[in-house]
């Protein structure tokens, strides 16, 4: 698996429902781009100026929204993940 450093997280990214409610198959040139995913690691945190690590916002298991550019893309065993900074994670999905 994939170990990130300092601030960022890995997430696995969680696709929309390529049907709609009424039944309608949406192409992929159609689709926009998935702005949701399950954290699967976390870096250790940023150090600060007093050499400390700084806590994380979100852990292994949370479902998270992120800025529709950020990270970078990469892909394991057909499954898509994403890396990307702490700061680019807008909110946790409860």
């Amino acid at each position: 698996m994939i170990k990130p450093l300092g601030d960022r997280i890995v997430i696995k990214v969680i696709e929309d429902t390529e049907q709609t409610s009424g039944g309608i198959f949406i192409p992929d040139s159609a689709k926009e781009k998935p702005q949701k995913g399950e954290v699967v690691a976390v870096g250790l945190g940023k150090m600060n100026d007093k050499g400390e690590r700084e806590p994380m916002d979100v852990k292994v298991g949370d479902i998270v929204l992120y800025a529709k550019y950020a990270g970078t893309d990469i892909k394991i065993d057909g499954t898509e993940y994403k890396i990307l900074s702490v700061k680019d994670a807008l909110a946790i999905v409860e």
